[in-house]
């Protein structure tokens, strides 16, 4: 599956903005290059955990590759994959990019309710998971006429040879999934010169090396994991440190036994941390040099603080797995205070040292005339184009779906921002147009939640929003008008957990209204919740 234009792809090959790398690539010359240096270490707190070198992890990425192809898998064919962050997830992607096959990747708090469609959507040919979810695997599978196999283990089977595939820059190699505004998730194809043009930017921002070393909490399944930590290690070389489920303890010990450089996390938690000074003065982190951050706004306070009380510098992140690329790094913006408000406006004089600010065409748009925003302090939504960005949605025919872009060719992000700055060099986000609640780095989709809420037979109406939270930075709450009865929220819990949805999207509070505020056409008016429901406005 070939994902943008050939023109297109000519055009970034041309300008220098997508090379022939792919991913397979990456990783056979860091294996040529160091093949006894360590690669990859599984987290502490795993069964047998495991500590592998580059020759190792090819070894043991030839023996997962040969079990596919022994199993019908060829290129082009859909493998779903859902794993905790280790070596065995590392390993399950490099081999089915390695054959030439398309990785879906599922984080393991999907359950039935997620897996089925998605398999079904993409044609999944089959489903390498854990023995501890296999279970649930096979039963969403089960209706999937597309899938073969569900796959645990491959230690005991025979390896046998492995051809090279020649990959090509525009191959599909991942299906990634996101929440809009829409009930059903959304398919996300890229290819192999998306992926790497956008985690350039990562590897630039960080400074990586082959000597550093790199702590991923987040799961890679979308973005921040993939773009931002697992291909950026592939570029640079080092150490990868995947870690999950997250545990501060496990967590901050891995950064002391395994000297991390460089890690990832929400800003709640680094803000968390600087409050309590006791539990880093238990650990040694003084191999980190810079923590990247994002999903949510980062306090200028703690971005300075960091800097100033440990001398680490925090990296500001705002992407998507469409392939926003919007970064403000500490060689662009040095003041702590500006790096947490404002991110580079690409479009502006100035010249960015990131390698995606040249590469990445920027446009504001009023939202509700569509007209260009030019001026500074006018909300606008961001759109943008460039090599970083994906082509479309997974649609149901041959072809993707266009429909996220505007007729210049623009992705329209759903995401608002201003122009700032003396010289318009900033931009600031200011709000979501989609309407989505994030809850630590995952994206909810309220109108899937709500949609399965309304079968309750004591539910009359809901929404779902999204409430401050000082540790995951949103958590999901109902807004329910009662039926005959008021239920509880565990019996709300209950009756969305028989639908086999991901624990993530249960809703952790719940609140009663008489009726929820709607505009003249009919569309619920959540800021008026979120404004009542905020621990500023809670009034039941």
């Amino acid at each position: 599956m070939r994902c943008h234009p050939e023109g297109r792809v000519t055009e970034y090959r041309a300008r220098g903005w997508w090379s022939a790398d792919t991913v397979d690539g990456l990783f056979r010359a860091r294996v040529g290059e160091a093949p006894d240096r360590l690669a990859l270490v599984d987290p502490p707190n795993l069964d047998d955990p495991v500590r592998w070198t580059w020759r190792e992890l090819d070894d043991q990425v030839d023996a997962l590759a040969a079990a596919l192809l022994a199993r019908g898998v060829r290129a082009g064919d859909v493998v779903a994959v859902q794993l905790p962050n280790s070596a065995a997830l590392v390993r399950a992607l490099l081999a089915i990019i390695r054959i030439g096959a398309i990785v879906t990747p599922f984080p393991v708090s999907y359950r039935e309710h997620e897996i089925g469609p998605m398999c079904r959507r993409t044609g999944a040919a089959g489903l390498i998971t854990s023995e501890a979810l296999a279970g649930q695997a096979s039963r969403a599978c089960a209706g999937v006429p597309s899938v073969r196999f569900v796959l645990t283990r491959v230690e005991d089977e025979p390896a046998g040879p492995v051809p090279v595939h020649e990959a090509h820059v525009n191959d599909c190699v991942t299906i990634c999934w996101t929440s809009g505004t829409e009930a059903e998730p959304k398919a996300v194809p890229r290819c192999h010169g998306d992926w790497l043009a956008i985690a350039e930017g990562t590897r630039f921002a960080a400074g990586l090396s082959a000597d550093d070393v790199l702590l991923s909490p987040f799961p890679l399944t979308n973005m921040a994991g993939i773009g931002g930590m697992l291909l950026p290690w592939l570029m640079a070389g080092g150490v990868f440190v995947p870690h999950q489920p997250f545990d501060l303890a496990v967590f901050l010990q891995q950064i002391a036994e395994e000297r991390a450089t460089y890690t990832v996390a929400p800003p709640a938690l680094l803000t968390m941390l600087l409050h309590n000074e006791k539990i880093l003065s238990t650990v040694d982190i003084s191999s980190l040099r810079q923590i990247g951050s994002g999903s949510a706004p980062l306090s200028p306070w703690m971005v300075r603080t960091w800097s100033e009380r440990h001398g680490i510098d925090i990296i500001n992140f705002f992407g998507s797995n469409e392939g926003i690329p919007l970064i403000s790094d500490p060689r662009d913006i040095p003041d702590p205070e500006q790096r947490a408000s404002y991110f580079p406006h690409y479009a502006s004089e100035v010249r960015w040292s990131t390698p995606v600010a040249d590469r990445t065409s920027v446009r504001l748009h009023d939202v509700v005339t569509g007209e260009r925003v030019t001026e500074p302090g006018i909300p606008g939504e961001l759109r943008l184009a460039g090599p970083t960005v994906f082509a479309g949605y997974l649609a149901d025919g041959p072809e993707l779906d266009q429909s996220a872009f505007d007729e210049d060719g623009y992705y329209r992000t759903g995401d608002v921002f201003e122009i700032d700055g003396e010289r318009h060099e900033f931009l600031k986000h200011v709000d979501r147009v989609k309407d989505l609640v994030i809850r630590g780095g995952m994206n909810i989709s309220p109108a899937e939640v709500e949609g399965l809420l309304a079968a309750h037979p004591d539910v009359a109406d809901v929404a779902i929003i999204g409430v401050p939270d000082e540790v995951l930075g949103e958590r999901a709450c109902a807004v329910v008008v009662a039926g005959q009865r008021k239920p509880d929220l565990e019996e709300l819990v209950e009756f969305l957990r028989a639908s086999r949805i991901a624990s993530f999207k249960l809703p952790e509070r719940l609140e009663f209204v008489d009726e929820l505020p709607r505009n003249p056409v009919g569309k619920i008016v959540k800021r008026l919740l979120r404004e009542r429901f905020s621990p500023e406005g809670v009034t039941s």
